[in-house]
Parts: C-alpha cells; sequence; structure tokens
C-alpha cells in the first residue's frame, strides 16, 4: 500500500511538473496554480464492534459526534487537481479528538465544484477505555461552489462551498461529514 501511494505521488509530480511548464492561454503565466482552503465540517464517526478501533469488552462499537477543521491546498491540473489537506475534529461521546493528513485528487465538476477521492493517515483519541488508534483513511467526497448553484452573482467568483465527504477505516468505520469551505 504504501509502494502505492509512493508511486502515485511520483507520478502526480511528474506530471505536474510537465503541465507547469505550459503557459496560460494568453501567454502571460504558468496554467499551474496553487488553491489554499479552509473550512468547517460537523459530522459523525462510528466505529464498527468487530474493528481494530471499537474493540472493547463489553462495549458497543466506539463512536461519536465530530466538528472538524480542515486546511488545505489544491493544485489544479487542467480537468483534474491533486492536493493535500489536513484536519483536527473535536468528538463527541466515545471520541475525544482525531487529527490527520490526506492527498486528495480528483476532477472539476461545472465552474468550481470538485469530485474526489482521498487517502491518509487518522489519529483517533478515544475517552474511557476506548484509547487512541491510528490508520490509513479512504474516502470520497464532492463540493458544490456558487456557480455550480446559481449564486455567481451573490458571492462573485471565489466564495464558499458546500462540501460532503465520507471517509472509512478500512471499510470498518463510517465517517460521514458536511460543512462549508472557503477558498482563497
Amino acid at each position: 500500500m504504501k509502494i502505492a501511494l509512493i508511486a502515485a505521488a511520483l507520478a502526480a509530480s511528474i506530471g505536474s511538473a510537465a503541465y507547469a511548464q505550459d503557459t496560460s492561454p494568453d501567454g502571460s503565466e504558468p496554467a499551474v496554480g496553487f488553491e489554499p482552503y479552509v473550512g468547517i465540517l460537523g459530522g459523525y464517526h462510528s466505529l464498527d464492534r468487530d474493528s481494530e478501533f471499537g474493540s472493547v469488552p463489553g462495549r458497543a462499537g466506539m463512536g461519536g459526534a465530530l466538528i472538524e477543521g480542515v486546511a488545505g491546498v489544491n493544485m489544479p491540473l487542467g480537468p483534474v487537481f491533486v492536493g493535500v489537506e489536513g484536519n483536527v475534529a473535536k468528538g463527541f461521546k466515545d471520541i475525544d479528538w482525531e487529527y490527520g493528513v490526506k492527498g486528495r485528487f480528483g476532477a472539476r465538476a461545472g465552474q468550481s465544484g470538485l469530485i474526489y477521492a482521498s487517502v491518509g493517515y487518522q489519529w483517533v483519541n478515544g475517552r474511557k477505555g476506548f484509547g487512541d488508534r491510528s490508520d490509513m483513511m479512504y474516502g470520497v467526497g464532492v463540493e458544490v461552489g456558487p456557480k455550480d448553484i446559481g449564486l455567481a452573482g451573490v458571492l462573485g467568483e471565489g466564495g464558499p462551498r458546500l462540501r460532503l465527504q465520507a471517509d472509512t477505516y478500512d471499510f470498518d468505520s463510517i465517517r460521514p461529514m458536511a460543512g462549508v469551505v472557503f477558498a482563497f
């Protein structure tokens, strides 16, 4: 798995380096840029009782509501993009804190939307007997921007994007999240 991640990162960097040498249609600037963003999301993390995360004798699986802050950067490569994102989440009930980092890759949808898949590493600090755990996390998501929902005249070019995503630890958990992301 680690070799596949390294190979994917290498392939993305080689492709982006070649693409970065191209110029915009008017020839004035490079066609590749960086798009930083921050966001706030809410959701729920439910870990199966039989998973390595939820296994506590005499207890149901671990879970709880989350409020999460994210920060990252995307690098557009024409109709697709690659990016990296960090997160910190405050949990309620069985989860105290979660934090992690992941790579994202996907396609642009419409004028300001994104459809993506992600892979990374997530740490979970549990409460009362659940302890701390960490593992690879996989996910999918979509972001819908103001142009895609008819608000370009109100919010302009940038503005917030609505994000919906779902992550999992080796298909032993589900972590649906929704919120707002602000691109710069």
